[in-house]
Order: structure tokens, then sequence, then C-alpha cells
């Protein structure tokens, strides 16, 4: 049986395999003429030969029925995980006559969907027909397929044939992003260092009033030396100064342990990670980079998220990590003894050895151990000060 479907299959892309009831019209024809060679019948002999004619015809006509017909993918714009991806092809016919009872299959990577179908009943002449479709993606990655496939019986419907199209398509799926409202990690790591530049640059005399943005309500974790008090008092709850941040302040590196012996489910998270506080740096006007051990540093919102959607655990270290500080994403408490001075760090712990991480105390910055039964926005959210009662 598997024989047969290859020989089917191999049919119908090179040149046409009979449908059902060219199987039953071929099989009177063949009736027909083995009951002529016997009987010697004038009428059985034309019998066979019309079945035959009428065969010979519903394999060519099919063939030709695709000649001409071309197929271009409309633009495919980046996604996140959980995110509707919508892809679209463009079937245009530049010939003269009427291209009819067409299917077009569309062959996307099996993690990304499942095969797709679409059903043309006609195109008129110097005309395109748009099919557009939509996937819901689970898995990151950049995923990349090379064909779609053209299929019809037209006109009789006793032939199948099947041709295949060029035609290239790169999907991006980016990690899921959190909504963080804050993330103290970040802000003690990025903020204080861009605070101190803006001091240097404007001076102490004016370092209250030049470097004011807006006052906002207070958060949980926001220093308590960034309360405006007089603000406060008006309105009897704690208002926060949000500072200006200038050109020229120091740029917030996250580095992803990617070298390093992760579990799946845990890496999967550290990447979520990584891209949800890219977004909060790029929303709070961060200059944001990007460190994976082969890449190396990676700027401009593109190129980090594609980076993200791609990166895999275990890859070989190319690039040197820099030498600043910077957020260090890791499953290994020994990496951290090593990071430059300043830098903070999130830990995923081995799910089987997580009680040995108790007692952890980072010599280089402050950092947040992970834990598997906790949601990972509310622990980026977690002020570090909570972090340290639990270590």
């Amino acid at each position: 049986m598997h024989l047969a479907n290859k020989l089917t299959s191999w049919l119908e892309t090179h040149w046409a395999t009979p449908a059902y009831a060219g199987w039953v019209i071929l099989g009177l024809t063949t009736f027909f003429l083995l009951a002529a060679s016997n009987t010697l019948a004038g009428w059985l002999y034309v019998l066979g030969g019309l079945g035959l004619a009428l065969l010979l015809i519903s394999a060519v006509l099919p063939i030709q029925s695709l000649q001409g017909v071309e197929v271009e993918r409309l633009p495919l714009l980046p996604v996140s995980v959980g995110e509707s991806l919508n892809l679209g092809l463009k079937v245009s016919n530049p010939t003269k006559t009427v291209k009819s009872l067409l299917q077009v299959y569309d062959h996307p990577p099996q993690k990304l969907g499942v095969l797709s179908s679409h059903s043309i009943a006609d195109i008129p002449p110097q005309a395109a027909h748009t099919w557009t479709y939509t996937l819901h993606p689970q898995q990151r990655g950049v995923y990349r397929w090379h064909n779609i496939q053209l299929r019809s019986a037209a006109p009789l419907g006793l032939f199948w044939c099947r041709r295949s199209r060029p035609v290239k398509a790169k999907a991006i799926v980016y990690p899921q992003i959190l909504p963080l409202q804050y993330c103290p990690l970040l802000d003690n790591s990025g903020h204080e260092q861009d605070r101190q530049y803006q001091a240097q640059q404007i001076g102490p005399h004016n370092h209250n009033e030049g470097v004011t943005r807006s006052i906002r309500p207070y958060r949980w974790g926001d220093p308590l030396r960034l309360v405006h008090w007089r603000t406060s008092a008006r309105h009897n709850e704690f208002r926060t100064r949000e500072l200006e941040m200038f050109a020229g302040g120091n740029t917030l590196v996250i580095a992803l342990d990617s070298s390093g012996d992760w579990h799946p489910d845990q890496f999967e998270q550290a990447v979520i990670a990584a891209a949800s506080l890219y977004a909060y740096g790029q929303k709070h006007q961060d200059q944001m980079q990007l460190w994976t051990a082969q890449i190396g540093l990676q700027t401009g919102r593109q190129a980090i998220l594609e980076t993200l959607a791609q990166v895999q655990a275990g890859e070989v270290t190319v690039a040197p990590l820099p030498q600043h500080s910077v957020i260090w994403l890791t499953s290994d408490p020994d990496s951290m003894s090593a990071l430059p001075s300043g830098s903070g760090w999130l830990l995923w712990p081995h799910p089987n050895g997580s009680n040995q991480y108790k007692n952890i105390v980072s010599r280089q910055g402050e950092g947040v151990v992970i834990h598997a039964e906790q949601p990972l926005a509310v622990q980026l959210q977690t002020p570090i000060h909570a972090t340290r009662q639990y270590r």
C-alpha cells in the first residue's frame, strides 16, 4: 500500500494520476478492448477507442490548466508567541484563458501549524486571487519553507495533476513579552547609572530640578530618595519624580547565558525574561543591548528579538562577555562570581536541586532566584530586598 501511494504521488507530481472516476472509466475501457479482441465486434472497438481518447484528453487538460499560473507570497510580519500570524498568497493568471477549479496547498513547518489548503473556483484572464489564512504559533523560532503546491483536475475531473512553485517564506515568531509595570532589578542596574551620569553632566547644584521629567504615583520598589515630598503632601500619597534620560548615558546589556546547561523549560523562561526586560527598558527610553554566547552584542529591536527567537541552549561561546555591568540570565550560580562589578542577575536553579540555592550570596551585584511554581512576571517585578530575604 505504501508503494502504491508513492507511485500515485510520483505520477501526480510528474504527469497526472487518475481520480476515482478516471479509474472507473479506465476499467471499462480495458473491458471493452478485451471484449472486442475476443468477439471482433466493431462497436466494442469504438467504445474502447472513445474511452482511450477521453482518458488522454482528461489527463492532458489539467497539466495545461496549471501552466502559466503564478504565485507570490504576501509580506509576513513578525509576531510574538500567542499572537495571530497572518499568511497570504497571491495567485495570478497572466494568460488569456480562464483558470478554473484550482487547489492551493501551503506547507508551513509542523511546529508552526498544519498543512493549509484553499480552493479557487476560477481566475479570470489577467486577474489575481488572494488567499489569506491565520496560524497561532505556540513556539518561538525563525521558520522557513520554500514551496507551495497547485493541484487541479479541471475540466473533466478524471485526472489529478499537482505541481510545485518555488515561493520562499520566512516567519519570525518572537518569544512572549510580559507586560511589566516595573522591574526593580533593571531600574537599579540601569537607571541608577544614568542618574549618576546625569549628575556628573548637570552638576550637583542643579541635580534636583534640571533632571526631573514628570511626577507620577509611587510604585513599589521605587527609591525613596526620588519621592517628591511637596507633591506627596499635597495629594496625600507618595509621588515619585521621573528623571530625564540624557543621550550618552550607560547602555544596559541583557546577557543570556546560552552556552550553559539548561533545562528546556527554564531556558524558554529565560528567553521570555530577556525579551520582557528589553521591552521594559525600551518603554522607559533606555539604550538596550542583548548579548548571547554565539552571536555577541546585538542592537536594535528587530535584531534583538530575532536573536531571541532563534537562540538555543548549549551554543558555543564565540563572543566574549562585555566588561561593563550586565543583567546576567543563567542557570549556573558559579558563573555569577565572574560578572563585572555592578551587574545584576536572574538565576534559574536546577529543578532537582533547588534547595542548594537557598543560601546563595552573590559576590557581584543583586539578583533574583526564579522559581517554577511562581509566575515569572510576578518574580521579575519583585523588589530586590524581598529576594534577599529568600536568599
